[in-house]
């Protein structure tokens, strides 16, 4: 079973760093390990640093040569993988920006075994926390999350926003052949629970792990626009109620 590390990354020269030297540790128990960084337009050296790990992992970098959201970023890297991967190897998510920390792999890796198709880093979840992140964002997670809750109760879920996930990789492949370029149309961070939303459509095994979110660790402003994001949200729900209804 591969293991594939997606990093979609935008302006991320000063965290990549320190995310990729963690790898460089993590990968001693794992036989089969491939990153996959897909630079989002960056305007800093985010490319060329993630190019600088090629001799030190197993690191493929996709560029794009302007920044399109994170919605086109995650496709990119999902398209390559699926087209590269079996459909028993894993892709992990996570943000560039060292947030999300790689101890919570192994938690992850272990429900996929045990026969979980889909497994979140929740922060809603016991033992979780959120280190650094402001009041706000704060609200604006959990109102999503319970917003979409209520609407959905997707089983096994209770964080709904978090990118840091574990998807078997012949889920993915699934969705991809179903919804073709529309699997993921949301361009911005609402993307995350849209990929949620239409994959459940398969009926797939959804599991959590604690997630502990360093958002303290983040060099540089959220990339969040707050208010933007919220009707995204809104947005979405009205869409994914449409597809239940076909």
């Amino acid at each position: 079973m591969a293991l594939y590390i997606l990093l979609p990354a935008y302006n991320e020269a000063k965290s990549l760093p320190n995310l990729l030297q963690k790898f460089q540790n993590f990968r001693r128990d794992v036989e089969d390990l491939k990153i996959v960084i897909v630079d989002d337009g960056s305007q800093d050296d985010t490319a060329v640093i993630a190019e600088s790990f090629q001799g030190l992992l197993d690191v493929e970098v996709i560029r794009h040569g302007q920044n399109r959201g994170l919605g086109c970023a995650m496709t990119t890297g999902l398209k390559w993988i699926c087209k590269v991967a079996k459909q028993d190897d894993v892709v992990v998510t996570m943000d560039a920006d060292d947030t999300h920390d790689p101890g919570h792999i192994p938690a992850m890796m272990e429900k996929i075994r045990r026969g979980a198709d889909v497994v979140i880093a929740s922060r809603y979840q016991e033992g979780g926390e959120q280190v650094g992140l402001s009041q706000v964002r704060r609200l604006m997670s959990w109102g999503a999350s319970t917003f979409l809750g209520v609407l959905f109760g997707i089983e096994g879920v209770k964080d709904y926003s978090s990118g840091y996930r574990a998807y078997r990789v012949g889920i993915l492949q699934q969705a991809f052949e179903r919804f073709g370029d529309n699997f993921i149309e949301a361009q911005g961070f609402d993307c995350m629970a849209e990929i949620l939303l239409k994959l459940r459509t398969f009926q797939p095994n959804f599991a959590e792990v604690p997630l502990v979110l360093r958002y303290d660790r983040k060099t540089g402003p959220s990339k969040m626009p707050v208010l933007e994001t919220v009707f995204q949200y809104l947005f979405l729900a009205r869409k994914a109620a449409r597809l239940d209804d076909r």
